[in-house]
C-alpha cells in the first residue's frame, strides 16, 4: 500500500517522494491516520479501505471550497487515491495543539464569522452530497432553509433510525413541526464548516486551523450551534465571532433543533446513548 502511495504522491508533486518516516498519529474514530516524511516534506495521509474512496474525494471538495473562501485556515489537500488494499487522502501536514488559548480563540472566532459572511450564494444546499462522519449528507439545491432542514437534515436522519427498527416520533408530523418553526427564518446563505466540533479545530505555527468539515451552504448558526454542543470552545471564540457578526436574539429559539441533527447522526453512527439524546431533544422541541 506505501509503495504505491508513494508512487501517487510522487506523481503529484512531481519529484521522486520516498517514505522514509512513518508515524501513526490520531485522527478520529473512523480513519487511520499516519505523518510521513521524507526527511524534509512532512504530509498526513487519512487511509481506509477502498469503498471509502467517494467520502475522501468528497471530503477534498469541502477541503477546497472553505480554502477558496481564504477566511479560515484549512489543510491543503495534496492528493486523493486509492491502492489494491486501500483508499486514501493526503493533506500537508501541520503540527497542532488544541485550541484552548484566549488569543487564537478569538481569531478564529473571527476567522469563521468572515466565512460565513463570504460569497454570494442565493440558495441552500451543495453542488454534490456528501457525508457527514459515515453517513450520506444530500445535499440538493432549495431556495427555502425551512423545508432544506426539515426535510434533507431532521427527516433525513429519523429515516435512518427508522431503518434501525427505532421509531423516535412520527416523521411527518416533526419534520413538518421543524419546517414550520423554520418558515419566517430564511439567512443569507453561508459556507458552514459543517461539522464543527472542538475535535475539528486545533493551534497551528500559522494560527487556528479547522479540517475534516463536511461543507454546505446553510445558516451560519448551525455551525455555532454545535460548537455548542460538546463544548471545548473557549469564551473568546464567540467574542471574535460577535466582533464580526454578533448572532440575533432568537438563535436560541433554533440551537436546539439544529444540534438535534448531529445527535441523530451520532447515534445512526455509534449508537448507544445518543438515542436516548436524541429523544430528550426531541420532547423539548415538541415542548416549545
Amino acid at each position: 500500500m506505501w509503495q504505491s502511495i508513494a508512487k501517487q504522491l510522487s506523481e503529484t508533486l512531481l519529484f521522486n517522494f520516498e517514505i522514509k518516516e512513518k508515524l501513526r498519529v490520531s485522527g478520529g474514530d473512523i480513519n487511520e491516520c499516519y505523518m510521513i516524511s521524507d526527511g524534509e516534506q512532512r504530509y498526513f495521509v487519512k487511509t481506509n479501505d477502498r469503498t471509502f474512496l467517494p467520502k475522501f474525494e468528497l471530503e477534498g471538495e469541502s477541503i477546497k471550497a472553505l480554502r477558496q473562501s481564504s477566511t479560515v485556515f484549512v489543510p491543503e489537500l495534496v492528493h486523493v487515491g486509492q491502492t489494491k488494499e486501500a483508499s486514501f487522502l493526503i493533506l500537508n501536514y501541520l503540527p497542532t495543539k488544541p485550541l484552548d488559548d484566549a488569543k487564537n480563540s478569538f481569531e478564529f472566532g473571527k476567522q469563521l464569522a468572515q466565512l460565513h459572511n463570504w460569497g454570494e450564494q442565493k440558495e441552500y444546499g451543495f453542488d454534490q452530497d456528501n457525508y457527514i462522519g459515515e453517513t450520506l449528507q444530500p445535499n440538493p439545491w432549495h431556495k427555502k432553509w425551512g423545508r432544506f432542514f426539515s426535510e434533507q437534515r431532521i427527516g433525513w436522519q429519523l429515516q435512518l433510525v427508522r431503518e434501525k427498527g427505532v421509531d423516535l416520533v412520527d416523521i411527518a408530523d416533526f419534520t413538518r413541526l421543524v419546517h414550520d418553526r423554520l418558515a419566517h427564518h430564511n439567512p443569507s446563505p453561508s459556507l458552514l464548516h459543517g461539522d464543527l466540533w472542538h475535535g475539528n479545530v486545533a493551534n497551528s505555527a500559522f494560527g487556528p486551523i479547522c479540517y475534516d468539515p463536511a461543507s454546505y451552504w446553510g445558516d451560519r448558526e448551525c455551525d455555532i450551534a454545535m460548537t455548542e454542543l460538546f463544548g471545548g470552545f473557549q469564551p473568546e471564540f464567540y467574542q471574535g465571532y460577535e466582533s464580526v457578526s454578533p448572532l440575533s436574539f432568537s438563535y436560541g429559539e433554533r440551537k436546539d433543533i439544529y444540534n438535534l441533527y448531529h445527535i441523530l447522526n451520532h447515534y445512526n453512527q455509534f449508537g448507544g446513548h445518543y438515542l436516548d439524546e436524541a429523544q430528550s431533544l426531541i420532547n423539548k422541541i415538541l415542548s416549545y
